[in-house]
């Protein structure tokens, strides 16, 4: 039995948190219809009219990823295997914030444009646009899927809802309000929840950290430190040291460049009221959720000193620390927070791949069937179907039974291998040829894909492990981008190095 099923409420509470959740719920809505007086074009809606300052712009990054991932299963691997599984998240997650407000978040707003494939289109040509696309929208759905799983499990664990029923409410909860005022409803349910999550996370260390030193913080900190395994805290083990090496920087390097050419990070970016606060608001959430993200971490590493257990994988292991030390009152409040962090992350995953998929895929096949650009009523109508089209594929994606650390990871995966080449060689050099695109993002994602469908974690594992050849495929995906970009450049005739364009130059 997995040992989130054996966590219950206390007596007499079970209404009581019930009720919270309601009319926690109604004010999400409450909050989306209000927001709805402020959609009158596409921009409004997907971007929230380009007007959000350093505050609101800063929060919205960090509710993006700070969900099911940094709160729960982030908690449950290092729980189970130790600190090297901090290295996806949050310290791939914050370095790529780092990184964007140092050198995307600039160039990137000053283009004006509404999604990533649209800078694929104006660097590498329609074709390029497509492409892109086509592995945007998919690559989200596994991150969706990951965040109803995790909300479900929630609602099995407080109230005894089946896992499949949970889904389908969450998905319908989650993306409710979103369909009614966009970017704005993101926006400011953002706020809220971030404030909740902040509370819950401080709540929670304070109680461990007492726990754990009999009543006094810094002894509970001394505990952690010399209590804990000293495996538990390496990130490489010395007997398969250079193995282990590669997959930590392979998990880092999907956090840390796989999100960068993606469209929830980008539609933050544009949102912002100029470019000088969309670089400010990355660097401030970079370290907003690096910070955020040590409590998780630390839950999970002190898992073994609060849930001692003689066999088996930890499961749910934030909730059952949280059930453990919390009394109802706070347990209540780090309930809230969990929904809070889910939510969040829910309606910001949803709307970035139904943007891409409206935007760019399905007006543009429209305007050539009618012959005439879609008015302004029929955009939005199309950006709403889209985000319950997203919502429905993500859904039966949560039926299928995956896991949602594996589906976290595939997601963030195909963009490293396919997009990241071309969208950071695009941003910094001109008169790159379209050739150059379409083999970078074809040759990574076939790559990806074969390694995915045969389940090899390492590069062609088969014939090259036996050799003592360790490579994660993600990062050879990245190489094999690489080539692409090169041999497309070949293929085009471009015998020049290309130039630096300016405005990248001078950020």
């Amino acid at each position: 039995m997995p040992v989130s099923e054996s966590t219950h409420l206390p007596d007499g509470m079970y209404g009581v948190f019930a009720a919270a959740l309601v009319v926690y719920c109604a004010g999400l809505y409450l909050i989306g219809w209000i927001a709805r007086r402020k959609i009158r074009n596409v921009e409004d809606f997907v971007l929230a009219g380009r007007r959000l300052p350093t505050s609101l712009a800063a929060i919205t990054i960090i509710a993006t990823w700070f969900g099911a991932e940094s709160l729960m299963t982030t908690a449950d691997e290092v729980g189970n295997e130790g600190l090297r599984k901090a290295m996806l998240d949050p310290l791939g997650i914050a370095l790529c914030l780092l990184l964007a407000g140092l050198f995307i978040a600039g160039p990137m707003w000053r283009m004006g444009i509404l999604t990533v494939s649209d800078f694929f289109r104006q660097r590498y040509g329609k074709a390029a646009e497509t492409i892109a696309s086509l592995i945007i929208v998919p690559s989200y759905f596994g991150w969706v899927a990951a965040q109803f799983v995790a909300l479900a499990q929630i609602l099995e664990v407080f109230f005894g809802l089946p896992k499949d029923i949970g889904i389908f409410v969450v998905a319908t909860i989650g993306t409710g309000y979103t369909l009614l005022g966009g970017m704005w409803t993101i926006t400011w349910t953002d706020a809220i929840q971030m404030g909740l999550i902040l509370v819950g996370l401080i709540v929670l260390g304070y109680a461990i950290l007492i726990h754990l030193g009999d009543g006094n913080m810094l002894a509970g900190v001394t505990t952690m430190r010399t209590d804990i395994a000293e495996h538990r805290w390496r990130i490489a083990d010395p007997e398969k040291f250079w193995r282990d090496t590669m997959v930590a920087v392979s998990a880092l390097a999907i956090g840390a460049l796989g999100n960068l050419p993606m469209q929830d990070l980008m539609q933050r970016i544009f949102s912002a009221k100029s470019d000088s606060v969309a670089v400010k608001a990355c660097l401030v959430a970079a370290a907003g959720y690096l910070l955020m993200g040590v409590l998780p971490v630390g839950t999970g590493m002190a898992a073994h000193l609060l849930l001692p257990r003689e066999s088996g994988e930890l499961d749910g292991v934030v909730v059952l620390v949280a059930a453990k030390l919390l009394n109802p009152t706070l347990l209540l409040v780090f309930f809230l927070a969990i929904v809070s962090a889910v939510l969040s992350t829910i309606v910001s995953a949803v709307m970035a791949p139904a943007a891409v998929m409206a935007h760019n895929l399905v007006e543009p096949a429209l305007t050539r069937y009618r012959g005439q650009s879609l008015s302004q009523v029929n955009q939005l109508r199309l950006q709403r179907i889209a985000i319950a089209s997203v919502t429905a594929v993500s859904a039966a994606l949560a039926w299928s039974g995956q896991g949602a650390y594996e589906l976290v990871q595939a997601s963030y995966s195909m963009a490293l291998v396919s997009l990241f080449v071309p969208f950071v060689c695009g941003i910094h050099w001109k008169s790159l040829p379209p050739q150059a695109a379409w083999h970078a993002m074809g040759w990574g994602i076939a790559v990806w894909t074969l390694h995915f469908v045969t389940g090899w974690e390492l590069f062609f594992e088969p014939w090259f492990e036996p050799y003592g050849w360790v490579l994660p495929h993600e990062l050879a995906g990245v190489l094999v981008s690489c080539l692409g970009l090169l041999f497309g450049i070949m293929i085009a005739g471009l015998t020049q190095p290309p130039e630096p364009i300016e405005e990248a130059a001078s950020v």
